[in-house]
């Protein structure tokens, strides 16, 4: 077999894009942990763009805003085609993502303001309650077939879900002040893309325009930019039953390999340079500590499986197709990988208290591979056993 074969079959497997955003982690870490850590940092830290449209920003906020906009977008691609025509079709099964969203962020909030309330972490009480996306939907990627395509799209649902009630925190909660003239801006963008969706219109170009518009003045709005991705996606015509290619997934074929193997791993580079200082492992055994790691670990699995299993009993929603309550519990674990976005909100929280910022980001990095290797190995002990019996 010729090295491009190889190369293409890395490509296309569903494992790869996890391995290389764990590699990326591990590069991470050892950079900002080396004499080259200062030197990496100053390069994130440097602005670039113009002060014409107000748009002169740091390296790490195009990534986080720019990029991730993208990503998002991909993310809501798939959900809508899932809600359409795929698993996510039925209100039984479409609701079961959002009930699960909302346990997740309810119990592991209430974990931490137990341990927390009253103290100077207070208000980090968001902290535990987000997913990472791209480390959750990696994680499992990696699993292959041992993990049914219904549990990847429901927790890619509930991670959605999920963040875009973090990033409605954000704005309550964290957003010193609200554009509104730039948030009006962006709902006219929204019904201009509603309104070319209506009228068919099918070429791209009259979807990304308007939709970098609406990046812009979310952006300029003080709600977190990365919201425009997903209602850019909501507005992209797809079919019905049909066996003609949708522009929705001519859009989503073309955003798969430059958001796995690009914007993914240059996101992990950048958000993952977490700076080992002596003391963050007794930071850990503390209130602040506590309220992080079993928010985050214990939180979230039992949020997420109590709230599906009452409305699940209730007759409200159903689980996904082919999907076990033990698997439920490997999905609510790897929902408790908080990583990029509980850092995003640990940094909005304590605002010009780099000690505890930097608390938080090891609390948040120790949860968040304690959740990922617990959901990992369960699901993947599940998907052999499952393996076996089939045989």
């Amino acid at each position: 077999m010729l090295i491009t074969d190889y190369f293409k079959k890395f490509l296309n497997s569903s494992q790869s894009s996890g391995i290389v955003l764990i590699v990326c982690v591990l590069i991470s870490l050892l950079v900002a942990n080396s004499s080259a850590g200062a030197a990496f940092q100053n390069l994130l830290d440097t602005k670039i763009g113009t002060e014409l449209f107000h748009l002169n920003y740091s390296v790490s906020v195009w990534i986080n805003d720019g990029l991730m906009a993208i990503f998002f977008l991909l993310v809501g691609l798939e959900i809508k085609r899932e809600i359409v025509e795929g698993e996510l079709s039925s209100f039984k099964s479409a609701s079961l993502p959002i009930v699960a969203a909302v346990g997740g962020m309810v119990v592991p909030g209430l974990i931490y303001f137990f341990f927390n309330r009253g103290s100077e972490y207070a208000g980090g009480w968001a902290i535990p309650m987000a997913t990472d996306i791209a480390f959750s939907l990696a994680i499992i990627s990696m699993l292959g077939k041992r993990a049914p395509l219904s549990l990847k799209i429901f927790l890619a649902a509930l991670a959605i879900v999920d963040d875009l009630g973090a990033i409605l925190v954000i704005a309550i909660f964290y957003t010193d002040q609200i554009e509104w003239v730039y948030l009006g801006l962006s709902a006219l963008m929204v019904a201009i893309l509603v309104t070319f969706n209506l009228l068919k219109f099918s070429k791209h170009i009259w979807y990304i325009i308007p939709g970098i518009f609406l990046w812009y003045f979310m952006h300029h709005s003080g709600i977190h930019a990365t919201i425009a991705g997903v209602l850019l996606a909501l507005t992209i015509p797809t079919n019905i039953s049909t066996t003609e290619i949708s522009p929705l997934e001519k859009m989503e074929q073309k955003l798969h390999l430059p958001v796995n193997f690009l914007i993914m791993p240059i996101f992990a580079l950048a958000n993952t340079n977490i700076l080992f200082k002596e003391g963050m492992v007794d930071d850990l055994f503390s209130n602040f500590g506590y309220g992080i790691i079993f928010g985050l670990v214990l939180g979230k699995v039992i949020g997420i499986n109590l709230f599906s299993y009452i409305f699940i009993k209730l007759k409200i929603s159903s689980l996904p197709d082919q999907v076990s309550w033990s698997q439920m519990l490997g999905a609510g674990l790897l929902a408790g990988i908080g990583f990029t976005m509980s850092i995003f909100i640990a940094l909005l929280s304590f605002k010009g208290h780099p000690e505890i910022q930097d608390e938080a980001k090891f609390a948040i990095l120790i949860a968040s591979v304690i959740s990922g290797f617990a959901g990992f190995s369960l699901l993947k002990y599940i998907g052999k056993k499952r393996e076996h019996s089939e045989d």
